[in-house]
């Protein structure tokens, strides 16, 4: 399994490389990490959140006494920030306001690229038994996000800093996506626990192990993006509102929608069937077109549906069964009158004799002349 993910971060890493400007506009993004925040009541994340906005405007100076005197101008009103989330890669804007005696936020803050929450190993596989099993990481919910005993960049940082802390207790900040927490783990990596590796557990990095949205957001909509970054520098921005409802239409498919952003789907709920048309009845003979008249063609109406398509033809198709066509044939004969039989002849020998007698030709013998008398 470690191998399908190595190839396919691989893969993903030569498409970034393609992409020039779009990896090093992620690369310079930088903003004001939330390291500590002290006031339970502000809705901040530490760790997880950037300062990336004040105001309406972008933070692009590392100056970090510039963003206070902002916070102190705004006293007795509100503050907006903009805030950029590692979890899902989302940003959103909130209000805070800012008290006039202690014009303050009571955050701690550090300006930080945004590329550094990457840096995210995610937990696939633990190994009974060995020294990440004994410390309790669980597979597939847990992601380790960094360690107190320094910075970790790349994928094989984790690597370099276990190999430092062979025999030793290594502390990791580990977060669980299952429970949304984030705890402080000690494990001892240890080469001699009778199984693989000095963790004994399988881990992926890239990509497809960044942390996931929190569970407890909405489920994205269809036609949304699960992460704001992945989205083409020429795509227009994409309502977040489930489309309201079309009205349903009585022809097969639904009309156009009047905003050229919203998609339109065929739902088969929607498509109302017109009423059948007036079938003939069963007892009168189908008449069949006038002799000279031209046959019309079989033009399907624009609103009948594939039911009453059917219903047509199979209509079409008992008249025609119905229906004997004369067209390029003679009319049959009368059928002849009744001649009586010729009587049966008893004697079969006699009617031979009758036959063969018949067959014979007739001679005709020569009278003879008298004699002539001398006289």
């Amino acid at each position: 399994m470690s191998t399908m993910f190595g190839a396919l971060n691989r893969f993903i890493s030569r498409l970034d490389s393609e992409s020039p400007s779009q990896t090093s506009r992620d690369r310079s993004t930088y903003g004001f990490q939330i390291l500590r925040n002290k006031n339970h009541e502000i809705p901040i994340e530490a760790w997880y959140d950037f300062i990336v906005g004040i105001n309406g405007r972008q933070v692009d100076n590392p100056d970090p006494s510039l963003f206070a005197t902002e916070v102190r101008n705004c006293a007795g009103s509100n503050v907006s920030l903009i805030l950029w989330n590692a979890k899902g890669a989302r940003t959103r804007t909130i209000a805070l306001p800012i008290p006039t005696p202690s014009p303050t936020l009571g955050i701690t803050l550090q300006w930080t690229p945004l590329s550094v929450t990457e840096d995210v190993w995610h937990v696939l596989d633990v190994i009974t038994n060995s020294p990440a099993d004994n410390a309790g990481l669980l597979p597939y919910g847990d992601y380790i996000v960094g360690t107190p005993e320094g910075n970790v960049h790349g994928e094989s940082g984790l690597g370099e800093l276990v190999e430092d802390y062979l025999g030793r207790n290594l502390r990791l900040f580990v977060y669980n996506h299952e429970y949304a927490v984030t705890r402080l783990v000690t494990l001892t990596p240890s080469r001699s626990w009778g199984g693989s590796g000095a963790l004994g557990c399988v881990l992926g990095f890239g990509a497809l192990h960044r942390l996931p949205v929190p569970m407890t957001e909405p489920i994205a909509g269809p036609g949304e993006t699960l992460f704001e970054t992945a989205r083409f520098s020429n795509e227009e921005p994409r309502p977040l509102s489930a489309q309201p409802p079309q009205p349903q239409s009585p022809s097969l498919y639904p009309p156009p929608s009047s905003t050229p952003d919203a998609p339109t789907f065929l739902v088969p709920a929607s498509m109302t069937a017109p009423p059948p048309p007036p079938s003939q009845s069963a007892t009168s003979p189908a008449a069949g077109p006038p002799k000279g008249a031209k046959k019309q063609r079989n033009v399907a109406a624009p609103n009948m549906t594939f039911d009453d398509y059917f219903r047509e033809g199979e209509q079409k198709s008992k008249e025609e069964d119905y229906t004997t066509s004369t067209k390029g044939t003679a009319p049959l004969p009368p059928p002849p009158k009744s001649i009586k039989a010729p009587a049966q002849v008893e004697n079969t020998e006699s009617a031979a004799d009758i036959q063969v007698e018949a067959e014979k030709p007739e001679i005709l013998e020569a009278e003879p002349k008298p004699e002539s008398q001398d006289g």
